[in-house]
């Protein structure tokens, strides 16, 4: 064992500067700069007043998006559809078997491929994805009422550049 005498150093580090708690941005400088934040964040309130939108037709983001599809492109194929909404195979098996249970779409026979099997809204389909679109546009437009429909227009385009790949 070692009797000599320990040095303690008498330098401290300067204490970081707590910051003023008032100000406007809290924190949120370098966030704000992140295409990734500010999309969740937009996401996050246009989704919130989206799922209030169709919610009361007792529709998923999913649902609603299927049954769009497949109402403004009547004898979509479940193969399709699974391209256009980037859903797998076994969960779109699953989202068409539910909102076939509820009546809201039929199925018919594809008119050149006897294998594939067209998809079309029902009667009551129909009805309901035409208040349930309702719901939507006005949900999109409560969620963006300080941007102008050009603003809105742009915005969607640039998403669009996002997640839209070019083939």
């Amino acid at each position: 064992m070692s009797t000599a005498p320990r040095t303690v150093s008498t330098t401290r580090k300067p204490k970081e500067e707590v910051a003023d708690v008032s100000s406007e941005a809290g924190g949120t400088e370098y966030l704000e700069t992140l295409l990734g934040y500010n999309a969740s964040r937009a996401a996050h309130t246009l989704v919130s007043h989206f799922i209030r939108g169709v919610g009361s037709f007792d529709l998923r983001t999913v649902d609603f998006s299927v049954l769009s599809v497949i109402g403004h492109w009547p004898g979509v194929t479940s193969r399709q559809l699974c391209q256009q909404l980037n859903v797998l195979p076994p969960n779109m098996v699953v989202l068409l078997r539910d909102l076939d249970k509820r009546g809201l779409i039929e199925r018919q026979p594809h008119p050149t491929d006897r294998r594939a099997v067209g998809l079309l809204l029902s009667t009551s389909g129909k009805a309901l994805m035409k208040k349930a679109e309702k719901a939507a546009s006005a949900a999109d437009l409560l969620g963006s009422t300080r941007l102008s429909s050009a603003e809105r227009k742009n915005l969607v385009r640039l998403l669009q550049k996002i997640y839209i790949s070019a083939a």
